[in-house]
Order: structure tokens, then C-alpha cells, then sequence
């Protein structure tokens, strides 16, 4: 390869890395395995050792991929929270050894459990915990000091009055990594894809309640900074850390040899499979702190330590059956089910095959001889089809719901089928969750496990037996049986109450959230104008479009859908909205909100500026009046002051609405 071809190639990894680098640190959300990662670094800085020219101080090789977020407060990093270089085989960990031993002599290696999760900074001061940071690029990161607040695992105070600043990994257990996707696919929201992309989108959660129900835990690794002590190696520091009540990593051990280092790779490698938790890898770090100081860093990498990564282990099995399963929001998925296999320490028999277009891509039929893997070491997936049986078929998705018998369809533009039946069992326990939730019908008491409770009792089928429950139904569900269940049912009957436009978003309709159920409910009024309406009386609504009219036309067409309101209006709830314009004072302005407010939520202020005859907006546009920001405001507001749009706070908007 001359140096042309290498730039051109150059030039792609680079913006195919900083892509996934975005997915990866700030979004939560890869699209490719660790390993495929790694592997398109490795290319990249192959390509800048051949030729230097190539690299420069801004490329992906010289910089931590992540990035400090808007949401929370920047913090400048005293110590720089460094990555790792990566070893992919034995014979690169012995290079590392050569390299050690050619910069400071032989030396002795700690050796230890690369977590996979969310590097994080814990500062002390005068024995208390006084801020804690995401790493970030690892020079600059976002203070999460609230939500560190809530992992148990994290000492508030400790018995050391110095300076004291740490690095650890906060984590997600695989227990509740699927405790969490359970209750994600109950919510019908997208559920994690693993537990470190879970661990980090919990710790960068605005409200810290949400992060506690998560549920995150930490291992501490290193010690970043301290004053007032004197430690001089790493094992000591660990053993130091460990005394002072912090949860060290599990597993430590200290190495004579780059041989005893790789077995004990080895060790670790072969029980990762018994682990609560993920790790990716193995850390070898040089133990001794001055001969560290010796070595230095590179502009991205400690040159004392490396990480030696576990290749992703794939096997051949034979696929017996697909079983298609109904998701919470009525999404068809199918499931292989195959020959069980050993992969990464445990027994697997079961991938999911995400939908039908997936199947055809890879041209899977039953009795093939597939490949899988385990991405990320926890989650098994079909990587591709060795080999078919004689005479085998396609797999063809089934053409009504195999848990319902309804009809089933596919919209434009995507790749999953869905039921369209309201009264799927299947979907049922999520259309309950929604409709009793806060912005829908808003009653206390009946979260996701109480309703739980209540359904595998068999004492709600749907949504109309939560308005027959009576309070010695809660009994055996509550510590004080009678009087939570007097609350819960009086929940239930003021419920009953709530406007039209609530009514219609608890249905859980596809596409129509609160706003867009707001509109509707203050166009028609009643629910008998809305039964009796064609699909261009729902476009005719201003602010929706056709996707939106045709989703609620056709979900108060189903006979399933009138019947259940036929029922709820006995049951004597309101199918009326009241006229909430109190005065027209922003008629025909237009707001967005972005930021956290001081006092208002999104939900209330734009419940204040819809009473004044306005409109809020998702996005800034000309035809927008004002920008109402609050604390950590993001893009919108940036957009707002390069269109010239008024920009208001808090403040300046209560002095608009006495």
C-alpha cells in the first residue's frame, strides 16, 4: 500500500472510529461488537506507524474516544483518566514485557479484571466524598456527583482526613441487567443492549431516583492522586483502598514473570462465565509507582500498562426451531432455539433474531448449522449460517399473531411486524403499566409490580377490570393489606375523572403521545365526535400529519376498541374535555422548551402556555416566538440565538403568565 491509498484509508477509519465513538461514549448505544471496535483501531494505528506523516493530534489513536456531555456540569480532570493500549494475543503481551524490560529492567506485574462498564472519578477531602466525574476525552468529564450519591457500594465518608482522589468502574451485575430489560420490555421502551451501555445511560440520567432503581455498583482500580500518604506500589494501593472500605476489584494478583502474568489471564479468562458481572479483558500494569514515573505516557496511553482482550469465542451448532414471541408493544420477534452450546463459561441455547429481514439477510432455515457468538460476552447472537440441510426453506414470519390470532402488519420504513389487536394478551401488562402511569390516567399506587400481582392473580384481563377492583383485592399484595387497597381504589375512582385527552393517551394508541392526544381531545370535545370522525377530519387537526391520523383512525375503527370504550363509559368514566384556554394571551406564538427548569416541569409549563391559547414545539424553527431554557439547555438553545430567536427563563416567563 503506497501513502495515497494509505491516507484514503486513513481518512475512512478516522470518520468510521469518531462515528462509533459518538454511539459508544456519548450515546450509549454501539452499533458494532468490542471486538470489531478494536480491530478498526488497531488498522488505524498500523497505518500511522507505517506512516507517520499520517498521524496527527486529533486522531482517534492520539485521544479517548468519549466526550463530556451538556447535560451536566464539565469537570477539568486534575489527573488525566487515561485508556489502555490493547493486546490481542500471548505474543504482544511478551513485546510488552520487552518493552518494559528494555525502559526500567525486570519488574513485577499486577494483574487484574478489566470491568466493563463506566470509568468514573470519586474526589475526597476531609474524609468526605466531595465530587464525583465521568472520565469523559479523559482530560474533561461531566460532574454526576448526585447519582454516584445513590450506588451503596460508593463510601460517603472515609478514615483518611487527605487529599484523595480515585478511579473506578461503575458496573450494572447481570441480575440487574435483567431485572432492568424486564421491565423496559413491560414499558414497551427499547431495552438495553448490555449491561456497561445500561450502567453508563443510568449514571447520566437527569432525575437520581431513576439511577437508584438501577441498581449500579463500583470497583474501584487505581489511585489517582493523594496527600498525606505515601504508597509505593500498586498492590499496596489496592490493600490501602480496601482498608479504607472502598470495593476493590475482586481479584488482584501480583506477577514475577510475563509467564505467571499470562496464566493468570488464563485463570480469569476461564471464570469469567461464573462472574455476577462483565469484564472484557485482563489489565497487566507495572507495580511499582517510581518506575511508572520512569516510563511516562504516550499522548493517549500509559506506557506502564496494557489490556490484553479476550478474542469473542464463536461456535457451530445446529438450529432446531425458531419461536416467535410478542413483545410488550405488540412486536413480533422471532427466537432461534439450538443445540446447546459452551460459550464464554455458560450453556446457551437461545439468540434472538431480531425480525424478518434479519432472517432473509442471513438465509437462516430450520436444521441449519449456525455460528454464534456471544457479543460482549453476555448476549448470544446468530453471526452466520455454515451450512443448510438437503431440501431446506426460508423461515417465513407468520401472518397473524401467535398470541392472539389478530392480523399483523408492517409499517413503511421499518423491519419489525406488529400485532394490531388492543386486547393481546400479550401486550397487556405494558397497556396496563401506560395507562395507569403519571402522565396518562396518573393512579398512585398501581406501579408495574402491583399490576403484576394483579394480573397473574387473574384479577385483571384489561384495562376496564382495574375500574371493578375492590380493596380486598389488594390484600395479600400490600403489608397494610386494608388501607392500601382503600388508597388504590380511591385512586382508581378519581382516575375516573381526568379529561378526554388523558383518556386517549393511557390507550396507549401508536404514535399519538400526550401532546398529539391533546389535540385531539380539544378538537372533538367528546369521544362520540372522535368515534364518528373520518381519517381527514384527523388530518385536518393543526399539528398533525398523516401518520398520526392514520394511527388513531384506524385503532377507534378496531370493534375491539369501541367495545372497550362502550365499557369504559359504563364503568362512568369522563369522555369529555373541558375548554382549557383560560385567556389568549400567546395566541398563535409558539414556544420550545429545553433545559431543566427550576420549578416547572416540561409537562406543566406547556400545560401553562397551551391555558394561554399557545403552542410548544419540539424544535427550533423561524416560526418559533420563545425559547423557554432552563439549567443544561443543549442544541435548541444554541439554534435559537444563531436564528435570533427571544430566548426567556423561569423567571421572565412567570412575569408573562400573572
Amino acid at each position: 500500500m503506497d501513502f495515497n491509498q494509505a491516507k484514503i484509508r486513513a481518512e475512512e477509519l478516522t470518520k468510521l472510529i469518531r462515528y462509533h465513538n459518538e454511539r459508544y461514549y456519548n450515546e450509549d448505544s454501539p452499533e458494532i461488537s468490542d471486538y470489531e471496535y478494536d480491530m478498526l483501531n488497531r488498522e488505524l494505528r498500523a497505518l500511522e506507524e507505517q506512516f507517520p506523516k499520517l498521524r496527527t493530534s486529533d486522531s482517534p489513536t492520539q485521544k479517548v474516544g468519549g466526550a463530556a456531555a451538556r447535560l451536566f456540569t464539565p469537570v477539568k480532570h486534575t489527573v488525566k483518566m487515561e485508556s489502555l493500549l490493547d493486546a490481542f494475543s500471548f505474543e504482544e503481551l511478551h513485546a510488552f514485557d520487552k518493552r518494559v524490560n528494555d525502559a526500567v529492567g525486570t519488574t513485577t506485574y499486577s494483574v487484574e479484571p478489566k470491568i466493563d462498564g463506566l470509568s468514573v472519578s470519586l474526589e475526597y477531602s476531609g474524609g468526605k466524598l466531595v465530587r464525583g466525574s465521568t472520565r469523559g476525552d479523559g482530560e474533561t468529564g461531566e460532574d454526576v456527583t448526585a447519582n454516584l450519591l445513590t450506588v451503596k457500594s460508593i463510601p460517603k465518608t472515609i478514615n483518611f482526613t487527605g487529599e484523595l482522589e480515585v478511579r473506578g468502574e461503575v458496573y450494572m451485575s447481570r441480575e440487574s441487567f435483567s431485572e432492568l430489560v424486564r421491565r423496559q420490555e413491560l414499558l414497551g421502551e427499547a431495552p438495553a443492549k448490555n449491561p456497561r451501555n445500561a450502567a453508563a445511560g443510568s449514571l447520566r440520567q437527569k432525575n437520581s431516583k431513576i439511577t437508584a432503581e438501577r441498581k449500579l455498583d463500583i470497583f474501584v482500580f487505581n489511585i489517582q492522586r493523594i496527600e498525606g500518604k505515601t504508597l509505593s506500589s500498586h498492590i499496596e494501593s489496592l490493600n490501602f483502598l480496601k482498608e479504607l472500605g472502598f470495593s476493590v476489584l475482586p481479584t488482584y494478583k501480583k506477577c514475577g514473570s510475563m509467564d505467571e502474568v499470562i496464566a493468570e489471564i488464563q485463570r480469569i479468562g476461564n471464570s469469567r462465565g461464573d462472574l455476577p458481572f462483565d469484564i472484557d479483558g485482563a489489565v497487566v500494569k507495572v507495580d511499582t509507582f517510581s518506575l511508572r514515573d520512569e516510563m511516562g505516557s504516550t499522548a493517549k496511553y500509559p506506557k506502564w500498562a496494557i489490556a490484553y482482550k479476550y478474542p469473542p469465542e464463536e461456535k457451530e451448532t445446529r438450529l432446531l426451531k425458531i419461536e416467535i414471541n410478542v413483545g410488550r408493544t405488540g412486536a413480533l420477534t422471532p427466537t432461534a432455539e439450538f443445540e446447546p452450546i459452551q460459550l464464554a463459561g455458560t450453556t446457551v441455547s437461545r439468540a434472538v433474531l431480531h425480525n424478518e429481514d434479519f432472517i432473509k439477510e442471513k438465509g437462516i432455515c430450520i436444521g441449519d448449522t449456525i455460528i454464534v457468538r456471544k457479543a460482549g460476552d453476555i448476549i448470544p447472537e446468530v453471526v452466520a449460517v455454515k451450512s443448510h440441510i438437503p431440501n431446506s426453506t426460508p423461515f417465513l414470519m407468520p401472518h397473524t399473531c401467535p398470541s392472539c390470532g389478530g392480523p399483523v402488519f408492517r409499517e413503511e420504513g421499518e423491519a419489525v411486524l406488529r400485532c394490531t389487536n388492543a386486547e393481546c394478551p400479550a401486550q397487556m401488562l405494558r397497556h396496563l403499566i401506560h395507562f395507569t402511569s403519571r402522565d396518562a390516567m396518573d393512579i398512585e399506587g398501581l406501579g408495574p409490580a402491583v399490576l403484576e400481582q394483579l394480573s397473574d392473580k387473574g384479577l385483571i384481563k384489561d384495562i376496564t377490570d382495574l375500574y371493578t377492583l375492590k380493596t380486598q383485592d389488594f390484600a395479600s399484595l400490600y403489608k397494610n393489606g386494608q388501607k392500601s387497597g382503600e388508597n388504590a381504589v380511591a385512586a382508581i375512582e378519581k382516575s375516573k375523572e381526568n379529561p378526554l385527552s388523558r383518556l386517549i393517551f393511557a390507550l396507549g394508541i401508536r404514535h399519538i403521545g400526550s401532546k398529539a392526544a391533546k389535540l385531539a381531545a380539544d378538537n372533538f370535545k367528546d369521544i362520540d365526535a372522535m368515534l364518528s370522525a373520518t381519517k381527514e377530519d384527523f388530518e385536518a387537526i393543526d399539528g398533525f400529519g398523516s401518520i398520526l391520523a392514520e394511527s388513531i383512525y384506524e385503532f377507534l375503527s378496531l370493534e375491539s376498541t369501541r367495545d372497550m370504550i362502550e365499557k369504559l363509559k359504563t364503568l362512568g368514566l369522563n369522555m369529555t374535555e373541558p375548554n382549557s384556554v383560560v385567556d389568549t394571551r400567546f395566541e398563535g406564538m409558539t414556544f420550545v422548551l429545553t433545559g431543566t427548569l427550576p420549578t416547572y416541569s416540561r409537562q406543566e409549563a406547556s400545560a401553562i402556555i397551551e391555558s394561554f391559547g399557545g403552542k410548544t414545539s419540539s424544535s427550533v424553527s423561524k416560526k418559533t416566538t420563545y425559547v423557554l431554557s432552563g439549567e443544561a439547555s443543549g442544541s435548541k438553545l444554541d439554534k435559537a440565538n444563531a436564528l435570533g430567536i427571544e430566548v426567556i427563563d423561569e423567571a421572565k416567563f412567570n412575569e408573562m403568565i400573572k
